[in-house]
């Protein structure tokens, strides 16, 4: 991230009157915190452009804001604006390369400068995060935040931090997140809301504590479609359950696998050693301590696993 490339987006900002918001497919806190929350604040300065955002829609997370029905016309002359996406094959809605102008927000490991301008600090602990220094770096500090802003930009970095419990929770983090909490959101009901879970994805939860094995540091599970029909539950919504195992005494690192059909996703997570070059070599990537891989049948899936063995033990 350099001052040249903010100067630039902010002049683009001003310049278009369209401007389209993507981010990442099966999104998290902070993909849709980010995305709707730059959102809010881009209607705020600019109360006369349209602003859109555009993805799946998310059912335990459609409290974080609602996506808009964006036409394809709508990209001509707009400015498309891609956030928490590493790389192109994991922008939601295909349509990001219509537009006039392509930019990138992100925080993970660059894998793909897809954007005519790339904007990434992998040091914030979030794009949520990211979002809010940007802001000061417009020059406008606080005096473009509001309530939905905030809440938004909020809910992003507590999902990212593992609500401040991970390691990519440093000092300006926690000052940016105070500053956010000066604003008048129920913080404590939006976290209810967050980790609320149905009553099968629970017993769902109890087939995890149950089943997952342990070896050599590294614990793992995977996931069929036929347990995924027992307990009614979505791929999706399976995976929110891939830290139930992180408490294990002596774990170092671990995977949740889910098969989804003609694929399968896995998570993979780490206390420690970084994962993410792993995870690269298996269609994949993310961050050093949580990235994830797509692998396409159970014996590449257990050749993942003793990889993760061996870098824990390195």
């Amino acid at each position: 991230m350099t001052k040249n490339s903010i100067k630039l987006l902010q002049n683009w900002l001003n310049n278009y009157n369209t401007i389209i918001l993507h981010r990442h497919v099966r999104p998290d806190p902070d993909a849709l915190g980010s995305q709707l929350g730059f959102k809010a604040l881009l209607q705020k300065m600019y109360p006369n452009k349209k602003i859109l955002a555009t993805g799946e829609t998310v059912d335990n997370l459609a409290f974080i804001g609602s996506m808009d029905e964006v036409q394809d016309s709508d990209y001509q002359n707009a400015l498309v604006i891609v956030l928490d996406t590493a790389n192109a094959a994991r922008i939601d809605d295909a349509r990001y390369h219509l537009g006039d102008k392509l930019v990138k927000i992100d925080h993970h490991p660059p894998v793909e400068n897809y954007g005519d301008i790339n904007i990434v600090d992998t040091t914030v602990s979030s794009t949520s995060e990211l979002i809010a220094e940007l802001l000061m770096q417009f020059g406008f500090g606080q005096d473009y935040l509001n309530t939905e802003i905030a809440e938004r930009l909020y809910i992003g970095i507590v999902g990212d931090t593992g609500r401040f419990l991970f390691n990519n929770t440093s000092p300006r983090t926690m000052e940016i997140a105070g500053m956010l909490l000066s604003y008048d959101f129920d913080h404590t009901k939006m976290l209810n809301q967050m980790s609320q879970r149905t009553l099968e994805s629970m017993h769902f939860q109890g087939y995890v504590l149950q089943h997952f094995s342990y070896e050599d540091h590294v614990g793992f599970i995977f996931i069929t479609e036929d347990i995924l029909q027992q307990f009614k539950i979505s791929a999706n919504d399976a995976s929110l359950f891939v830290n139930s195992i992180s408490d294990v005494a002596g774990i170092e690192a671990w995977v949740f696998a889910v098969d989804e059909g003609n694929q399968i996703r896995a998570r993979i997570r780490s206390k420690r050693a970084p994962i993410n070059t792993l995870a690269a070599r298996y269609n994949g990537g993310g961050h050093p301590m949580a990235s994830g891989a797509t692998v396409y049948s159970k014996e590449e899936l257990e050749q993942l696993i003793s990889e993760l063995k061996s870098t824990v033990k390195e």
